[in-house]
């Protein structure tokens, strides 16, 4: 009889155990089982067995704290190929007067000093440095910081503006500005797109991107002064962008055309026997207004730079000089741009 009881009391002992166990792998707290291996397999989670403890639901507040901080630390994502916060057609008007406070009310506090700005929520598609050639012309300047600084927000850039100042009466030389932009700018940061823009003229749509693509593009195609019809099939001039191994491919400007006219035709021609083209956007969407004005004192008409523009050829591989020579006479970053002012003056008889 004993010994029935003994049998029956082993196989319940075994019975029970064996339910025990059943109990503890299905049991949906792992640290019943597996108290002390958490923190090692967080850390081995590529292994076979951290495969699998990728399934135990995590418990701890440690745990979750570990989490969101990974989930915090995730990558930004490159931004839309074509930025969902574009308005299309704009008003622009002149008739208002605008000083740097206005634009510092409208964009400061998105802005980094020395007029930079990148987007926070997004990977910008191409860091553009905008050029600007400038002599007195302040008021055109407020309006275009006024309107471009919100289109290139909107636009997603990561992008700066540098306003290359000419000092002094002499004689203007704004392929030689360019230049010299082109240069400071790459001693800034590292940009891959460069706009070269006239301060006198504004988009009226931000549809009109200001991104560098396979080939050189020009986009201020539809003037008002013009009646928005593009004034040449060969015209290059107003705004233009140019990526940086572009822009070196043809050598930059002619340092040459001192005066009004040239330069632009002459780097069409350099853009052409580089072996590329000129892209342009479409019309409907590449329009500019222009700020009326009066030519520039010192800037007047260069007969001398139509008979360049037909030495392109001779010319393209020799007569630009990065180590410029003029003088400098500093630099200062502002909420809104950097300002570069120099006294550049022609060594040759133009």
């Amino acid at each position: 009889m004993q010994e029935k009881i003994f049998r029956f009391l082993a196989l319940f002992a075994l019975f029970t155990m064996t339910c025990f166990a059943v109990f503890l792998f299905r049991s949906k707290d792992s640290d019943l089982m597996l108290p002390s291996i958490r923190q090692y397999m967080v850390k081995r989670n590529g292994t076979f067995f951290g495969k699998i403890m990728d399934h135990v639901r995590p418990t701890h507040s440690s745990d979750v704290s570990q989490k969101t901080t990974a989930t915090s630390a995730k990558p930004l994502e490159l931004c839309p190929d074509t930025p969902p916060n574009l308005v299309g057609s704009l008003l622009v008007e002149f008739e208002t007067k605008r000083n740097l406070e206005d634009v510092r009310n409208q964009v400061g506090p998105l802005l980094q000093q020395g007029g930079r700005f990148k987007p926070s929520n997004c990977i910008a598609r191409q860091k553009v440095a905008f050029i600007i050639p400038f002599r007195n012309r302040s008021e055109h300047l407020n309006h275009w910081l006024y309107y471009l600084h919100p289109i290139l927000i909107r636009q997603q850039l990561d992008y700066g503006v540098y306003v290359i100042n000419q000092e002094g009466d002499g004689v203007f030389n704004r392929a030689k500005l360019m230049n010299i932009g082109f240069a400071e700018a790459l001693h800034e940061y590292d940009y891959e797109c460069f706009a070269f823009a006239d301060v006198d003229l504004v988009p009226i749509d931000d549809r009109n991107l200001y991104r560098c693509s396979d080939h050189p593009r020009h986009l201020s195609v539809a003037i008002d002064k013009f009646n928005y019809i593009l004034s040449s099939k060969t015209a290059f001039g107003g705004v233009s962008l140019l990526s940086k191994e572009q822009f070196l491919k043809v050598n930059g400007f002619s340092n040459t055309f001192w005066g009004w006219g040239g330069e632009d035709d002459d780097l069409y021609n350099r853009i052409v026997l580089r072996g590329m083209s000129v892209f342009r956007p479409d019309s409907q969407i590449a329009k500019y207004k222009m700020i009326k004005h009066q030519r520039d004192v010192h800037n007047e008409v260069n007969p001398k730079n139509a008979v360049k523009v037909q030495e392109t050829k001779n010319d393209i591989d020799t007569d630009l000089d990065f180590l410029y020579c003029e003088t400098e006479f500093g630099s200062q970053k502002m909420d809104q741009i950097v300002v570069h002012n120099l006294e550049i003056t022609p060594n040759e008889s133009f």
